[in-house]
């Protein structure tokens, strides 16, 4: 298990990367204990963090893009909150550093893993939020987003694979996409699924590979998107 640094340095480190200074020092103890360390960890913690987050970016995206329809909001959101930029954020921030691990996880390397480091920044959130108020939290949240909202892509460009193949075949009045799960293999914790992807009216099809079945037609999808003509590949 590594053990927490001094609450002073550790209070320190919260204010310095978050602006926050909590007045319960358990929360944040709980906050960033990981389930492998035992009882007392931050999995409802994150759950509530996961809320705080979603609502802050929500308005934070409602008030940045006053324009944008509910759908471009949603695509922004979800780019904002994915496990992969919180991991990103936490990297950033030094997270892994202050971790609460249990011995196997601290082995493994779970310090460094993005969905503990993910979790963790959405624990530190919850925990901030009941520590004072969701004020406070969405201070934070907007602290470490604003600077990622300024630097957002259009949200036409946002769109996933699947998506984006979908709407270029409704526009022009075509069938769907044919999607189909042709192998399975692995062990259940760590199986790979093939995929194909067939657009017959173009004569087009891609097969991927995935850790998941929606992972492994996304990919799929987006080889057919680049083996469209180049005048096909935008929504009319």
């Amino acid at each position: 298990m590594i053990p927490l640094p001094k609450s002073d340095g550790l209070a320190a480190w919260v204010e310095r990367s978050f602006g926050y200074v909590f007045t319960s020092p358990p929360l944040l103890d709980a906050a960033l204990t990981h389930r492998s360390a035992g009882a007392g960890h931050n999995e409802r913690l994150e759950f509530l963090g996961d809320s705080v987050l979603n609502c802050s970016v929500a308005r934070l995206l409602y008030d940045a893009h006053p324009q944008a329809d509910e759908g471009a909001l949603s695509r922004l959101r979800a780019t904002l909150v994915s496990g992969e930029t919180l991991a990103r954020i936490a990297t950033e921030l030094g997270v892994g550093e202050h971790l609460n691990l249990g011995s196997g996880e601290l082995k493994s390397g779970g310090f460094r893993r993005g969905s503990i480091l993910a979790d963790t920044l959405e624990a530190l959130l919850g925990a901030m939020f009941l520590d004072s108020s969701f004020e406070a939290s969405f201070a934070v949240v907007a602290r470490l987003m604003l600077p990622r909202i300024a630097e957002l892509p259009a949200a036409e460009a946002l769109k996933d694979p699947k998506t984006r193949l979908q709407e270029i075949l409704q526009a022009r009045g075509l069938a769907l996409p044919i999607y189909v799960l042709t192998a399975v293999a692995g062990d259940p914790h760590a199986q790979s699924f093939t995929v194909t992807c067939e657009v017959p009216v173009f004569r087009v099809m891609a097969v991927a590979e995935g850790a998941s079945r929606r992972r492994a037609e996304q990919l799929a999808a987006a080889k057919v998107l680049d083996l469209l003509p180049a005048e096909l590949r935008k929504t009319p």
